[in-house]
């Protein structure tokens, strides 16, 4: 018999269907009373695992050896962490025409969470451009953003999102922070252990997200914050999105080729500075939203999938082109290629 695999040619996210029947489960089956204090106990312990493995998996000097390459890793940072929260800020003026005030939110943490990993990794391979720049990117983008996700968050949503307050900057150090840090700490003495069981630690954060959501949905669907999402405002939503990405990957291609870098590196430029990590956001999204996450996380989930079906097809494009010469030589950062086999979180 013949093992069955996702077809190659369906370009929807086999884990996002996943995502989508926690939801439809937190919709039927909500959690309440002592369930839904249980699964918010549980919740609270795989976020900070999550962040452990994440801490125990990334090599910092791996990383740091990328920094030779830096224009195009302060590029992808500048990208994630300036343009993308810009563009939000401008969408305020959507509300309330073609967004709700809690999609707004939802849609400005978007623009505020860490580039994606493994993805990024993986359609920069495809296209045939520079995979240790894609590497070290998203690696530096996710060390910054533990810390700068929450310092945005604080700065643009303040008060307005929900549960969150200055308290949320002291969950996020507790929750997050301090167990990726340990995971850093002890990386010497597990950090092989961690790598040789990669597949099944990743089933193991991959669940831990699907309980996040459960949990976040359950409390949701407890509220009724569902009851204030119309299709109307749904396809809105779609619509601002699939502008945002339109944007963000012709800034990031067009941009890197205003800023004379080659093709290998603007093609590590495009998938890494115009993706936003759904491992990453979830957990942050349920530290600093509370009771709200659920609408919160929407807006990430939906511009995940559509990320990931556009960026298939560019990266499918791109490795179609004929071998041209690049108008700039590429990076350094072929030191860091080594990074590709120590496995990542997935994003």
């Amino acid at each position: 018999m013949k093992r069955l695999t996702w077809p190659s040619w369906l370009p929807i996210d086999p884990y996002l269907l996943l995502l989508l029947g926690t939801v439809g489960l937190a919709a039927v089956l909500p959690a309440r009373g002592t369930a839904a204090d249980v699964t918010g106990v549980a919740s609270t312990v795989a976020i900070g695992f999550l962040f452990f493995l994440y801490g125990a998996r990334l090599s910092t000097r791996e990383a740091l050896d990328g920094l030779r390459h830096w224009r195009l890793h302060l590029t992808v940072l500048a990208c994630t962490f300036v343009v993308f929260p810009l563009l939000g800020i401008a969408a305020r003026a959507l509300v309330p025409v073609l967004l709700t005030q809690p999609l707004y939110q939802g849609l400005l943490f978007l623009t505020l969470v860490p580039s994606t990993i493994q993805s990024s990794i993986a359609f920069t391979s495809l296209a045939r451009g520079n995979v240790p720049a894609a590497i070290c990117a998203g690696s530096f983008s996710s060390l910054v953003g533990i810390v700068l996700t929450p310092l945005l968050a604080a700065a643009l949503l303040g008060g307005g999102a929900g549960g969150f307050s200055p308290d949320s900057l002291v969950q996020i150090v507790l929750q997050l922070l301090v167990p990726f840090l340990a995971g850093q700490v002890l990386r010497r003495w597990i950090g092989d252990f961690v790598a040789r069981h990669r597949k099944v630690l990743g089933l193991v954060d991959r669940g831990s997200i699907l309980l996040v959501v459960y949990t976040a949905f359950s409390e949701g669907m407890a509220r009724g914050v569902w009851h204030r999402v119309s299709p109307a405002r749904l396809a809105g939503l779609l619509a601002v999105e699939a502008v945002l990405l339109a944007v963000m990957l012709a800034l990031t291609w067009y941009g890197g080729r205003a800023l004379r870098f080659g093709r290998e590196d603007r093609i590590a430029l495009q998938f890494a500075g115009s993706k936003k990590s759904l491992a990453s956001g979830l957990p942050m999204a349920s530290v600093l939203f509370g009771a709200h996450a659920s609408l919160a996380v929407l807006p990430l989930m939906l511009f995940h999938q559509m990320q990931l079906m556009v960026c298939a097809v560019i990266a499918r494009r791109r490795a179609r082109d004929p071998e041209v010469g690049d108008t700039a030589s590429p990076g350094p950062a072929a030191a860091a290629a080594s990074a590709a086999g120590t496995g990542t979180p997935p994003r």
